[in-house]
């Protein structure tokens, strides 16, 4: 028996920042974790030297105490200009699109300026979803091949299924000029909404997360079965119990009420907490001849993957001496691929554009992800206000980006946890 003031559900980022804050506090904790290793998604993985993240993962993050948290977790880091590309029908085009379409041909060219400079003039209260937002930014036919493609891939969902609530600085809205300007000429300044991308030199990601680490108190292989919330009892699939005062959780709202026996309306409501999946197809080749993107966007629909990175570019500890490695993120629904189909779609499809040897390819590694991305389709913010409000009635409080149900970077993630 587990006996804590309190608990803590997942030992991902978020749950590590709420064990830190505590700790921090003078205040003790205890963590319990369904696998074996801590870092949820920002956790890696090796196979044969080669070292991977679970999905794509670079901080640039602007908040003190994430930075001070990682600079002291992991002082030596290296420092990348973003140069993200994107795959558009065989076209190598310098991201973000919509301002450097230079590859593209004269006659499409056109089709995208004209489209753009007959962009009604409207205000905001007009957009009723993310494909209407699309296309009064961008034209109806920029919109249709770029984003609205991409969108179905990354998202699963048609554009006009989306909320615009999760938007932000993550399109880049350019004027007129730039879109003609990016036309016209190759030489564009750098518009990504980061100026620099950091990344450990040695151990991947997780390395961010020692400091966290070292100060927590993590029970690992303890999956959570069953919440008794007026009993302050937890139970575990190993047949281990704990008493709490406080409870934390960072695991995903569907699942927990779940393990609460929540009420008819309150599971109802998780049931329309959308989100998808997703594979990564880790590939570890033994010569340097890949794309020197350090991440790509894939806008092709008979492409699987929607993004592509290199871990190897990230860091050359991710890969042996000569070599290079790759991982394509496809989103999907649990179960809606199978392993032929998952390698067929990403790394042959790039073996016959050329963009790939086989020869070159020592393995393939498929991993899977149950939860990857919160969906913020039409029903997100009163479902989970309802599964929350009920969470916090029973004195559950949760954290993270599947605990808040929020599309949160690692950064803000930790925020979430430090913020208990």
């Amino acid at each position: 028996m587990i006996r804590t003031k309190n608990l803590i559900l997942g030992a991902g980022i978020a749950g590590l920042g709420a064990s830190y804050a505590l700790h921090n506090r003078g205040e003790s904790s205890v963590i319990v974790e369904k696998s074996d290793i801590y870092g949820g998604l920002c956790a890696s993985f090796t196979i044969n030297g080669f070292r991977f993240d679970r999905f794509v993962h670079l901080s640039f993050s602007t908040i003190d105490e994430v930075n001070k948290i990682f600079n002291e977790s992991c002082p030596n880091i290296y420092r990348h200009i973003p140069n993200p590309f994107n795959f558009y029908n065989g076209l190598w085009i310098k991201h973000p699109a919509q301002n450097n379409l230079y590859p593209l041909p004269e006659d499409e060219k056109r089709l995208i300026i004209n489209d753009f400079l007959k962009r009604p003039s409207v205000d905001g209260r007009i957009i009723k979803n993310y494909e209407d937002w699309l296309r009064l930014q961008f034209g109806d036919y920029f919109a249709e091949h770029f984003p609205m493609v991409y969108t179905k891939k990354y998202w699963r969902k048609n554009a006009f299924e989306l909320r615009t609530e999760w938007v932000g600085s993550r399109v880049y809205q350019p004027s007129v000029e730039e879109v003609i300007d990016g036309c016209n000429s190759p030489d564009t300044p750098i518009t990504y909404y980061a100026k620099e991308m950091r990344y450990p030199q040695k151990g991947g990601y997780i390395s961010y997360l020692k400091k966290l680490e070292e100060v927590a108190d993590i029970k690992y292989n303890m999956e959570v079965i069953r919440i008794d919330t007026r009993e302050k009892l937890v139970t575990f699939s190993n047949g281990e119990n704990a008493r709490y005062d406080r409870l934390i959780s960072s695991l995903p709202l569907p699942e927990l009420v779940q393990m609460c026996n929540a009420p008819a309306y309150v599971l109802n409501a998780a049931k329309q907490l959308e989100y998808t999946s997703g594979y990564h197809v880790s590939v570890g080749l033994k010569s340097k001849c890949i794309p020197p993107y350090l991440w790509w966007y894939i806008y092709d629909e008979d492409i699987l993957a929607s993004r592509v990175y290199s871990p190897s570019l990230k860091s050359a500890d991710n890969a042996p001496e000569g070599c290079s490695s790759l991982q394509f993120e496809v989103s999907c629904k649990e179960g809606e691929y199978t392993n032929d189909e998952l390698i067929n779609g990403t790394v042959n499809k790039f073996i016959e554009k050329g963009v790939l040897k086989e020869e070159d390819i020592l393995f393939t590694h498929i991993g899977f992800e149950k939860y990857a991305n919160v969906v913020f389709s039409e029903p997100i913010f009163i479902s989970r206000n309802v599964v929350r409000n009920w969470l916090s009635s029973v004195n559950i409080e949760t954290i993270g980006r599947f605990g808040e149900w929020d599309y949160f970077w690692s950064d803000q993630s930790l925020m979430s946890g430090l913020s208990i």
